[in-house]
């Protein structure tokens, strides 16, 4: 299966053509074209929820992720499940980023696994209960780490708060769309037009690189985050923590803005707006020729005129509510 290439302003685009965002969002989402056309000037607002449309242009594009097309396929490949433990200097007094991932694979040599350039190193771990009920709980997963040789418990011991409040990033995707690295070269030689071999200064063949034509970092599934609530075992065999999603920790408050129901707060064109489109507009959503007369009125309609009515709408207000609250 083809890579999705970047998507591009001003060009025409068939049903059934996949892109991915030219800036990336992260959490491996592409686009397929569901009423073909022509796209837009400027990039869209790209939606992150699978099954979500926007405007583009003349082109409708339908948020999608080619990693559940993969696994639907008669003889999906192995899902490969990675973590990322990140510190925090205010609560750990370090950012230190720990890469790892359970148990080992038929990858490499070693064992550790590559993914972005970053080496993710086999580490005895075991982690659950990530999956969603449906009830109306958040899950609260849990990770258990050994501790055999008492490494877990001397690293507690140097952080004044323990990994209470740490983050953990849980990324899953495909072995198809690793890294090169990870994949056994072929053995082959360099030769030369003359079919000589290429030499070391020992007399040593060059050999070709690892390659995986598949390589893709942006296909995963949508990343996991959540945060370490509290540890709940610790032996000389094994550390137990459990986590929580950032709803459920413990003394914070969200949203940690005021609710406000008919104004957004987001200021024009920032990042939180994402709107950086050629179409202009005045307080009272008409149509402007110039740049200077561009004013957002605030409210959910300047967001429908600019985005498009059927687009997913970066409103940074609580319509669904009927007044304003603290």
């Amino acid at each position: 299966m083809a890579v999705p290439v970047a998507w591009i302003s001003s060009t025409a685009y068939t049903v059934g053509t996949v892109v991915r965002a030219y800036t990336d969002n992260g959490g491996g989402f592409f686009y397929r074209c569901i009423v073909a056309g022509t796209s837009g000037a400027a990039e869209p607002f790209w939606p992150t929820v699978i099954g979500n449309e926007v405007q583009d242009g003349t082109v409708t594009w339908m948020a999608v992720s080619i990693i559940a097309g993969d696994l639907q396929t008669p003889s999906p490949d192995a899902i490969i499940e990675m973590f990322e433990l990140s510190l925090s200097s205010t609560i750990h007094g370090s950012n230190e980023i720990y890469r790892f991932h359970a148990g080992t694979n038929s990858l490499s040599g070693y064992g550790n696994i590559f993914w972005r350039n970053n080496e993710y190193l086999r580490f005895p771990v075991e982690a659950d209960g990530f999956e969603y009920s449906g009830q109306g709980q958040l899950p609260r997963p849990k990770i258990r780490i050994s501790n055999i040789f008492g490494t877990i418990t001397a690293i507690l011991l140097t952080l004044p708060n323990g990994l209470e409040g740490a983050k953990l990033t849980r990324i899953r995707t495909l072995a198809r769309y690793l890294d090169p690295i990870n994949f056994t070269a072929s053995g082959d030689a360099l030769l030369t037009e003359d079919n000589f071999y290429l030499l070391l200064e020992d007399s040593g063949k060059i050999l070709l690189e690892s390659t995986n034509a598949t390589a893709d970092e942006t296909a995963e599934f949508p990343q996991e985050i959540f945060y370490i609530d509290r540890k709940t075992a610790e032996t000389r065999d094994v550390v137990e923590f459990e986590m929580v999603s950032a709803m459920d920790l413990a003394g914070v408050r969200a949203p940690k803005r005021q609710c406000i129901s008919n104004i957004c707060q987001w200021r024009y064109r920032s990042n939180e707006c994402g709107y950086n489109g050629t179409n202009y507009f005045d307080a009272e959503d008409n149509a402007v020729a110039l740049a200077s007369l561009d004013v957002c009125g605030k409210r959910l309609a300047s967001c429908k005129a600019r985005f498009g009515a059927n687009a997913e709408l970066p409103f940074g207000s609580f319509p669904g509510i009927n007044s304003a609250t603290a």
